[in-house]
């Protein structure tokens, strides 16, 4: 079947998930290198609002397109957030190395009830489909073990690329791995950095799994933004 179009697909809150995100992950690694301490994580998720890489986006970040430079930025920004709650530096650094294996593992991360059936139904259709994610280096090997990463033609990763969506550089990276189609549609759950970055760059944009939304196309689920890519 030739292909009718592309797909951009955003990854996490969008086809899948992993509970407690960053705050969980640094939790679970204290958890292993401090048994007793008295932190909580809403008292970490509070101190996690800045610093990372797509929270500077508009800046781009080729100087950490490595996973050891990647890596080593994270582990700062996460050893400082637990300095501020009152750990102990030795502590904090420690927890904060202990990140990279923690958060990219599998085991915590699960897809959407709806992911599979609607990447299937659309590759039916002769939908071709491209993954755009603002993530960590080690996301082919997470999307494989989950058993997502067959359905993607490429997958374009901040975390090789050096640029966060919304950042134009990514939008021009996804289209150009993509072959420049005719039709393409992104779709995700980010009103920024899907949505209006998409936008910018001249791709119209399905906003999924929110309520309320001002975008002028949405969905609250996957099979909703397949009724709207497969309007004529």
């Amino acid at each position: 079947m030739s292909t009718v179009g592309v797909l951009l697909w955003d990854f996490d809150g969008t086809l899948g998930e992993r509970p407690g995100m960053w705050s969980g992950a640094l939790m679970q690694a204290l958890d292993e290198v401090a048994d007793g301490h008295d932190l909580e994580r809403s008292d970490i998720a509070g101190q996690l609002s800045a610093g990372f890489p797509w929270h500077e986006h508009q800046i781009g970040h080729p100087c950490l397109n490595t996973p050891d430079l990647w890596w080593a930025h994270l582990a700062g920004i996460l050893s400082a957030a637990l300095k501020r709650r009152g750990v102990q530096p030795d502590t904090a650094d420690l927890a904060a190395r202990a990140v990279r294996e923690i958060y990219p593992d599998p085991t915590y991360w699960r897809l959407f009830d709806d992911t599979l059936p609607v990447l299937g139904a659309l590759s039916g259709d002769g939908w071709s489909h491209v993954l755009v994610s603002n993530h960590v280096p080690e996301l082919d090997g997470l999307l494989a073990a989950l058993g997502l990463r067959e359905r993607f033609s490429t997958v374009v990763n901040s975390a090789v690329t050096g640029y966060e969506k919304p950042h134009p550089e990514a939008f021009r990276l996804a289209l150009e791995a993509a072959g420049h189609p005719r039709r393409v549609w992104m779709i995700g759950d980010s009103w920024t950095a899907d949505v209006r970055g998409a936008q910018a760059s001249g791709i119209p944009a399905i906003h999924v799994r929110t309520d309320g939304s001002i975008a002028e196309r949405q969905a609250k689920d996957l099979y909703g933004a397949a009724v709207i890519v497969a309007e004529p």
